[in-house]
């Protein structure tokens, strides 16, 4: 089985299940403590944070662990709002932010306070430009991630932390999976990170406030970590993810190297392997190991079940894959295809010879969910009738409204329109996809009685 997937989580690294099991015998003892067994621990817990603080570029004393990912970025965007709440009560956060960001935008805004979402291009990066025309005498805090962690879009944080610090503003960067490849740069104020995406093990996060930062720790008080991550701390686990850092990092030029090249070969084959798939993400300032690839007229789930039955591990933003019903707010927010979505994200140490694997076992998967659907073959022949059709697609969920579309255009002549009518959200992004890919005209959205129509004129 080829692992492909770890954007979600990296496999544990060998450093970390070393630490890992040397640390349950030595670090199980509370490091608050003074007597010996406590001191003990206390030295390492001293040390991780002292080697998780050189990695990411920080003071010791300005990182604190954390129980995940999710709850440091929680922690680090109400503890910034309430730090600067005699400023102003604003947040500014990019559109593909991850959720747990987003999540915590909601919240916010659901207590009065007032959010901006910077939008992105269709690669999925933001405009500098964008975010500081955003900042305004009352932002308490704006919210950047470090890289996508869908498309694998590395962002400008360097040009947007020197807009937010000319204005006064702190900016929080969730950097969870960009740690593991180096540092990030730029002048950012707070900073977010998860061991599970570099090697380490799960329930480890990391929350760095740099000094001077205005920050007021939210929920009952606690002694441990400087009062900003309440519990006691998983010493073993913090153990092994900083020592899973270190040895990543001490990889991570040579492996980078070797990862893009491999997902280059991804990136440029997969067109001419499989017709009709649009390739997203920046196609250079992008994450080593993670290239997203989205396919016309298929099912994302079943693309992935049948993936998997061939052997791969691969994950998806694809509607057709989650109990929304609804694209990725990252795909949706580029305004790319959604359908048949795949994320590859390669895990350090995959072999050549399985993403060849990957390459030769793709095509025939695709083609055989395209034909259990009824996807439209590539050569099928152009017809001619009247000048106008309607698709019914009600209650028909991706890809089958683009499917139904794809079916008909040829029937109706150069200038001809065809109105699909659909209630799935994600035909609101497929659709116009389809037409930029197929060369034909999207004449925009108009209500109907039922859903929405969407309005598709032949221009080839």
């Amino acid at each position: 089985m080829a692992y492909f997937d770890a954007a979600s989580a990296a496999p544990l690294h060998p450093v970390a299940r070393q630490a890992l099991l040397a640390s349950l015998d030595e670090g199980w003892a509370d490091p608050a403590r003074l007597y010996r067994e406590g001191r003990r621990a206390r030295l390492l817990l001293d040390a991780a944070r002292e080697a998780m603080a050189e990695c990411v570029g920080c003071r010791p004393d300005e990182l604190v662990f954390t129980p995940s990912g999710t709850r440091a970025v929680h922690s680090g965007v109400a503890g910034v709002l309430a730090g600067r709440r005699r400023v102003g009560s604003h947040l500014i956060v990019s559109a593909v932010e991850h959720s747990s960001v987003l999540h915590a935008a909601e919240a916010h805004e659901a207590g009065g306070g007032s959010v901006t979402e910077v939008p992105v291009d269709r690669t999925g990066a933001v405009d500098p430009a964008a975010y500081a025309a955003a900042l305004r005498e009352d932002t308490a805090l704006a919210c950047l991630q470090s890289a996508n962690h869908e498309v694998g879009t590395e962002q400008p944080v360097s040009r947007v932390a020197e807009a937010c610090r000319a204005a006064g503003v702190p900016l929080l960067v969730d950097a969870a999976q960009s740690l593991g490849w180096g540092r990030v740069e730029g002048d950012w104020s707070v900073l977010t990170g998860s061991a599970h995406k570099w090697g380490g093990p799960s329930g480890v996060g990391l929350l760095v406030v740099r000094k001077g930062v205005r920050f007021a720790p939210q929920g009952p008080g606690d002694e441990r970590e400087s009062g900003r991550s309440p519990g006691f701390e998983n010493l073993p686990a913090i153990v092994a993810a900083a020592a899973s850092l270190r040895a990543v990092r001490a990889e991570a030029a040579a492996e980078a190297a070797r990862l893009r090249e491999l997902t280059e070969r991804i990136r440029s084959r997969v067109r001419d392997l499989v017709p009709d798939v649009e390739v997203v993400g920046d196609p250079s300032r992008r994450l080593p190991g993670v290239v997203t690839f989205s396919c016309l007229y298929v099912d994302g789930e079943t693309l992935l079940h049948e993936l998997d039955r061939a052997g791969f591990s691969v994950s998806s933003g694809s509607s057709c894959t989650s109990s929304t019903l609804t694209p990725s707010h990252v795909l949706r927010a580029m305004g790319v295809l959604s359908e048949g979505n795949v994320r590859v994200s390669l895990p350090p140490g995959t072999a050549a010879a399985d993403v060849e694997r990957f390459l030769e076992v793709l095509p025939g998967t695709v083609a055989a969910v395209r034909e259990k659907l009824g996807a439209p073959a590539a050569t099928e022949p152009v017809r001619a009738a009247g000048p106008g059709l309607v698709v019914d697609a009600l209650g028909r969920r991706c890809p089958v409204p683009v499917i139904e579309l794809a079916k008909v255009i040829g029937d109706v002549p150069v200038g001809g329109t065809v109105r699909v009518l659909s209630d799935d959200e994600a035909a609101r992004l497929d659709i116009p996809a389809w037409c930029e890919m197929r060369g034909q005209e999207y004449a925009g959205e108009e209500p109907a009685e039922k859903g929405t129509a969407y309005l598709v004129r032949r221009i080839r």
